[in-house]
């Protein structure tokens, strides 16, 4: 917390000496100030980087007895990369036998389905096969 040593005679001055010192102080520690935009699309960028898997699919990956190796996963995630290339939201990518539905938007798997005969799949504008 910064201590003021000079007297003031309203707030407006002592909070102006302490808003223009805490940019100062910014300036001087090299921290650069980013818009708001620069932070929203840095933010975005990194949350879709990495796919993330909701409660419902990890209890479909843990009640199916679904593994997926580090291999596996790298292909579940060029296949939500290909499906946000084409623009598609809702997207069924196929890895191997197993067949996930992912938010694409979100980068978000929803649910997952290994071995099964009769499989629909509804609620999706997209399918990936990789």
């Amino acid at each position: 917390m910064q201590k003021l040593t000079q007297n003031y005679s309203t707030i407006n001055q002592m909070a102006d000496k302490l808003i223009s010192g805490s940019r100062a102080k910014t300036a001087d520690s090299s921290v650069s100030e980013l818009s708001f935009d620069e932070v929203l699309t840095k933010t975005s960028q990194v949350r879709n980087d990495s796919l993330k898997f909701s409660k419902h699919a990890n209890e479909r990956l843990a009640t199916r007895n679904i593994n997926l190796s580090a291999e596996q996963m790298e292909r579940l995630e060029n296949g939500t990369t290909k499906a946000r290339e084409k623009g598609i939201q809702e997207s069924l990518v196929m890895v191997d036998d197993l067949a996930f539905i992912v938010n694409v938007k979100n980068n978000i798997v929803i649910t997952a389905v290994g071995d099964s005969a009769d499989s629909i799949f509804t609620n999706i504008d997209g399918a990936v096969i990789g």
